[in-house]
């Protein structure tokens, strides 16, 4: 990598694209899709709201209102791309950074921020939003969410999981696995892989010599890689990923091509492993303005359209903020309410000792 040629800064030529970096519409004969303006509008709605949610988040941790915070920044389209692919039965199993899917699953930003500031313990019910809770330890939800999909199939339902991951999390025994295991039973899910070009400090150079996309091949199952940044082109590629796996047709890999324009998580200092010239050559791919370009030329919206838009974020922001400083700290005992379904011998003792152990500090 040099000055002149910062990592991502030309777009592999295998990329699949509809909205290039200026705005401007492109065709392809495989992943092509036909939406209304008003749908367009409510994409351009997604990604700016979520982006505010997003930095939001993490203004409060750094006001110690949060523990943690992992920034989606850069990764929006990819995001709200393939989260609108979804049909309202499909299963999503996330890591720790899909907040744009979340809120395309309908879940209350602020149940994220209160898991963040260590008042609850997942904060939403997976079954109501099929949505699942975040996963922190890298790769495993690819297990889980395998294990999901066999199910579904052994039920003969038609519907599809979709399963997150970063380019780092490849490296992992357990993504490799889940791999074989989908490929082996032809499992209905879908692997989205965000390939934001960097596991934590490590670039993608140090995780693979070949394309991500490339590794589905050697499991037995199509890979596509996708511009990350190109909302319409995530949702295209991700619908007919959906649909593929609902009719029977197996698993897919899908590798968004996107950057995270932020650090890995709030603990992490970006500045120390990547140079200013790579992010200054990803801004001009921002995922929120070639939308917005792509509205202008083409008369879809109007200036009072995009300054209601940033109102609404603003808004959005003034009430995450506000409600999450007024989330309760849980009872203490409340940490076995949800371990099992039904009642559990051993856990009910434990609650027992915990109970005890806390009345001792009493009085």
């Amino acid at each position: 990598m040099t000055a002149e040629a910062p990592r991502g800064a030309q777009a592999p030529a295998e990329l699949v694209q509809l909205l290039t970096p200026e705005g401007e519409r492109v065709e392809h004969p495989d992943y092509d899709i036909d939406l209304t303006p008003e749908e367009i509008r409510g994409l351009y709605r997604d990604l700016v709201l979520v982006r505010r949610v997003d930095l939001e988040a993490v203004a409060l941790q750094r006001q110690g209102e949060l523990g943690l915070w992992a920034s989606l920044l850069g990764q929006e389209a990819a995001q709200i791309g393939s989260g609108r692919a979804l049909a309202a039965t499909d299963m999503v199993f996330p890591t720790y950074r899909e907040h744009g899917v979340a809120w395309c699953r309908g879940v209350d930003p602020v149940n994220l921020l209160g898991m963040f500031r260590g008042v609850n313990h997942g904060g939403w019910d997976p079954a109501e939003h099929n949505f699942h809770l975040y996963t922190i330890v890298i790769g495993s939800q690819t297990l889980h969410a395998v294990g999901y999909a066999m199910g579904v199939q052994r039920d003969g339902a038609e519907n599809a999981t979709l399963v997150y991951f970063g380019d780092g999390a490849t490296s992992q025994g357990d993504v490799n696995e889940s791999f074989i295991w989908a490929s082996v039973f032809n499992a209905p899910v879908v692997f989205f892989c965000q390939n934001n070009q960097w596991a934590i400090s490590e670039p993608l150079e140090k995780q693979t010599r070949i394309p991500l996309y490339r590794r589905a091949s050697g499991f037995g199952f199509p890979g596509i890689r996708v511009d990350g940044n190109d909302v319409l082109a995530c949702l295209a590629v991700t619908r007919k990923a959906l649909a593929d796996v609902r009719s029977g047709q197996g698993p897919t890999l899908i590798e968004a091509f996107t950057y995270r324009m932020g650090a890995h998580t709030t603990s992490d200092d970006p500045t120390r492993y990547r140079v200013a010239s790579e992010l200054e050559a990803w801004k001009l791919k921002d995922p929120i303005e070639r939308v917005r370009a792509y509205m202008f030329k083409n008369q879809l919206a109007d200036q009072d359209f995009f300054d209601a838009i940033d109102a609404e974020a603003d808004e959005l922001g003034k009430d995450v903020r506000k409600r999450c400083l007024a989330l309760p700290d849980p009872e203490p005992l409340a940490i076995f309410d949800h371990v099992y379904a039904e009642p559990h011998r051993l856990m009910e003792e434990e609650r027992a000792e915990f109970a005890a152990y806390l009345e001792g500090f009493e009085g």
